[in-house]
C-alpha cells in the first residue's frame, strides 16, 4: 500500500513504497552534453512508471556487451533475487526527467574511464537496451521555502536539473556544481546564482559553499556528491550553518576508490 510519511517540518514527504517492477528499455535518443557527459533517452515498457522526487533514483541493470535482450530478476514474495553478475552490474542513478505522454524517460552518464555504467553509455546505439527497477519511493519538497542550495558534482547534477525544472518562479536558488574542469560544465536550466567549480584545480564543494553569503529565512538544502565531500558539507550546514537537518536532502552518491557506492 502507498503511504505518505511527513517529516517533522511536513515540508519533506516521504511517498511509496511503489510496488517492485523491473523493465527492460531501449536507447531511443543519445547525446553529448559535455565531453564527459551523456544524455541518454530510454523508451519501453514505462506503464506505471512514478517518479515523485528531484532526487529519486533507479536501479539501472547493464548487459553484458553486445547482448540484445535482459534477463530480471527473480521476484519472491515481492523481493528482487540478483545474481551475483546482475548485482555487480547493477548501478543507482536519478531520473533526470520523465515524460509520461511521450512514454520516455531520461538518464545523464558522467562517462568516466572505466566501469559497467560508463562502458555502457559510451558504446550505446539507438536500440540498445538494459534493465531498470524503481523507483520505490519519493522524497518530495514542498516548495515554500525562503530559498534553496543546490550542491553537487557530476552524479547530483541530474537531479540538481531535475529541481531547478521543477522550482517556482521567481524562486531564490544558489547552485555550486563541481566538474573536473570548464569544457564539463553544462546548460542548466532556469537562473540559479550559479558557481562552477573545478576538481583539476583542487576546487572542493565545502569551501565554495561556505564562501556564500546566505539570505535568512527558511532554506532547502540539496547535495550529491563523493562520500568525504558530503561529510564536509554536512558538518558544515548543520554545524556551521545551524540549518535545519529536516529542511536538507544531503547524501553521498559515490566513494572515491569504492564501485556501486551509494549511501
Amino acid at each position: 500500500m502507498k503511504t505518505e510519511r511527513r517529516s517533522p517540518s511536513a515540508r519533506i514527504t516521504r511517498r511509496g513504497p511503489h510496488p517492485v517492477r523491473f523493465r527492460t528499455l531501449r536507447v531511443l535518443r543519445k547525446a553529448r552534453l559535455a565531453p564527459h557527459y551523456a544524455r541518454i533517452t530510454l523508451g519501453g515498457d514505462l506503464t506505471g512508471f512514478v517518479s515523485e522526487g528531484a532526487d529519486d533514483h533507479v536501479k539501472l541493470f547493464f548487459p553484458d556487451p553486445g547482448a540484445r535482450a535482459m534477463t530480471p530478476p527473480t521476484l519472491v514474495d515481492g523481493r528482487p533475487q540478483l545474481t551475483p553478475e546482475q548485482r555487480a552490474r547493477m548501478r543507482d542513478f536519478t531520473p533526470r526527467r520523465y515524460d509520461v505522454a511521450a512514454g520516455e524517460l531520461v538518464i545523464d552518464f558522467a562517462l568516466h574511464e572505466h566501469g559497467v555504467a560508463s562502458e555502457w553509455a559510451r558504446r550505446a546505439a539507438v536500440g540498445d537496451v538494459l534493465g531498470a527497477g524503481g523507483p520505490r519511493g519519493s522524497f518530495v519538497v514542498r516548495y515554500d521555502f525562503d530559498w534553496y542550495l543546490l550542491v553537487g558534482d557530476e552524479a547530483g547534477l541530474p537531479a540538481i536539473g531535475r529541481r531547478l525544472e521543477e522550482l517556482p518562479a521567481g524562486a531564490e536558488v544558489f547552485v555550486v556544481a563541481q566538474v573536473e574542469g570548464p569544457d564539463e560544465e553544462l546548460e542548466l536550466p532556469g537562473s540559479p546564482t550559479l558557481r562552477w567549480i573545478h576538481r583539476s584545480r583542487g576546487d572542493s564543494l565545502v569551501d565554495a559553499v561556505r564562501a556564500l553569503d546566505l539570505p535568512g529565512g527558511d532554506g532547502f538544502v540539496f547535495a550529491g556528491a563523493e562520500n568525504a565531500e558530503v561529510r564536509a558539507l554536512r558538518e558544515h550546514v548543520f554545524d556551521e550553518r545551524g540549518i535545519p537537518r529536516e529542511h536538507t536532502r544531503i547524501s553521498a552518491y559515490w566513494k572515491r576508490g569504492a564501485g556501486n557506492f551509494h549511501e
